[in-house]
């Protein structure tokens, strides 16, 4: 007797996305029966039809999501598979509180998808149930924006982890947002009820960590008049946020150390165990691997602490999240009293041409000083431009339109260039050959601008004007009157 194929019922008000995984299921061997309408779904899995379920969150006559929990109590062991083309934080996040097996963003990728069908088959028969507690209502202010793949896995990370209580390493840049994932992992996950306590390693004296994470007893040190509870006791019963993990010194690594592991912890001048009741997310702008190779930070800490990695990617790495982002956050200076601003196109082609240093912060504070000062209902391009070169750091040459910024561009290519030539006879006049690469486009980039006028590039340079004839000719660079 032939063996019965699974079954997966298909829910999409998308007639286009139905043939789509109509047939990529059916040519991974799976039965489909697809439909438009919640309605018809429900029905199939009143019926006992199914063997999985893929719904659209939004279908014209019931919010898939309103739908996992019917289904997980009708048929707990059916497992649902949630896609939205709203991909946001609260959407993966509902999903999973409601019992999703797993959460899918439009547009997905159909080997991801069928990777998601495969692992829901295979999953044990006893099926997680939907998590208890008030859902977050997805209409208020969310905390983290975009929609860039980085982003997607973000959120269904931070989903996935609203039942556990691991402890989190967050990565990232400063101003990538560390401090918003590590309050979206508090608010979304079982300790929400509790405190959320942060505490910047870098921004405490080293000789006071040790007291501001554990507390004192009173006469532990000079000045220590009365016993003080550390963060530590603060945050019991939620969440201690470790921001900049990388800056703890060493024997503050050792006691943290002693908490991860034995879950209790002294206070400074103490000798009766504490009980640690807080789950503990990390983060740093640091390379935490090369400090351990370095001896600045313990590998087994690391290990300790990087149970669920989140790397955070850099604004650069997520340019299609920068036109949503800036029109939040004026959208949030106009909450704050601040008068309404509209970007127009030359204006978001400029924010996506810049580098952001100071990424997601940098953007928020120059939408906000747009807010308050363009004179224009719509923001131009030029008036971006104005403000990202007053707002550059003093003697930061970067090039154009956000590249690479100078001294770091020539040091990268110096070090390939000798690398080449290591071991053997290099040649004797590098210093002049960096000098040239370095002279020629400035000089003829700079007649470019000027359309060919020595006189007015001469003064640009800062240069004599025959000093500049001088250099034009060494240099062989062709000069016409209109450019070069």
């Amino acid at each position: 007797m032939a063996e019965t194929l699974p079954t997966i019922l298909v829910a999409d008000d998308d007639r286009s996305i139905r043939t789509v995984l109509t047939q990529a299921l059916g040519r991974a061997g799976y039965q489909v029966r697809a439909t438009g309408h919640a309605a018809t779904l429900w029905r199939w899995v009143e019926d006992g039809e199914g063997d999985l379920v893929i719904t659209d969150v939004i279908m014209p006559d019931e919010n898939g999501l309103d739908l996992v929990p019917r289904v997980r109590r009708l048929r707990p062991e059916l497992r649902v598979i949630v896609m939205s083309a709203q991909s946001t934080l609260m959407t993966a996040v509902r999903a999973a509180q409601r019992g999703a097996f797993e959460y899918l963003p439009k547009p997905f990728d159909l080997r991801e998808l069928l990777a998601a069908v495969a692992r829901a088959l295979a999953a044990p028969a006893e099926a997680p149930t939907p998590s208890a507690g008030e859902l977050v209502d997805p209409d208020d202010a969310m905390t983290l924006i975009g929609r860039s793949p980085a982003m997607q896995e973000i959120y269904r990370t931070i989903a996935r982890l609203t039942t556990a209580d691991l402890t989190v390493m967050i990565s990232g840049e400063s101003g990538t947002g560390k401090e918003l994932v590590a309050r979206a992992l508090h608010e979304h996950g079982k300790r929400k009820g509790g405190p959320f306590i942060a505490i910047n390693m870098a921004a405490i004296p080293r000789e006071l960590i040790e007291s501001e994470l554990f507390g004192h007893e009173r006469g532990a040190f000079t000045g220590a008049l009365n016993r003080t509870g550390g963060r530590f006791e603060q945050a019991s019963g939620g969440t201690l946020f470790l921001d900049e993990i990388g800056d703890m010194p060493p024997e503050a690594q050792t006691r943290l150390l002693r908490v991860l592991q034995e879950g209790e912890f002294t206070s400074v001048g103490g000798r009766t165990p504490i009980k640690a009741n807080v789950r503990i997310i990390a983060a740093t702008h640091r390379d935490l691997r090369a400090a351990i190779r370095q001896g600045l930070f313990r590998e087994d800490l690391f290990y300790r602490l990087n149970v669920v990695p989140i790397r955070i990617p850099p604004l650069r790495e997520r340019v299609d999240d920068i036109p949503v982002l800036a029109r939040h956050f004026l959208d949030r200076a106009r909450v704050d009293g601040l008068p309404l601003k509209l970007l127009d196109q030359g204006a978001v082609d400029r924010l996506k041409h810049h580098r952001w240093p100071g990424n997601v912060r940098e953007m928020e504070n120059l939408m906000r000083r747009l807010a308050a000062l363009c004179p224009d209902d719509t923001i131009g391009g030029a008036a971006i431009e104005e403000e990202l070169v007053e707002a550059a750091p003093a003697g930061e040459l970067a090039a154009a339109n956000g590249a690479e910024p100078l001294a770091q561009a020539v040091e990268r290519h110096i070090r390939a260039f000798l690398a080449a030539h290591e071991g053997g006879p290099g040649p004797s006049d590098v210093y002049d050959r960096v000098i040239a690469e370095v002279e020629r486009p400035l000089i003829r980039l700079t007649l470019a601008a000027t359309r060919g006028n020595q006189i007015k590039a001469a003064a640009m340079l800062g240069l004599n004007r025959n000093t500049l004839r001088k250099k034009i000719r060494d240099l062989q660079i062709a000069v016409t009157r209109g450019g070069v």
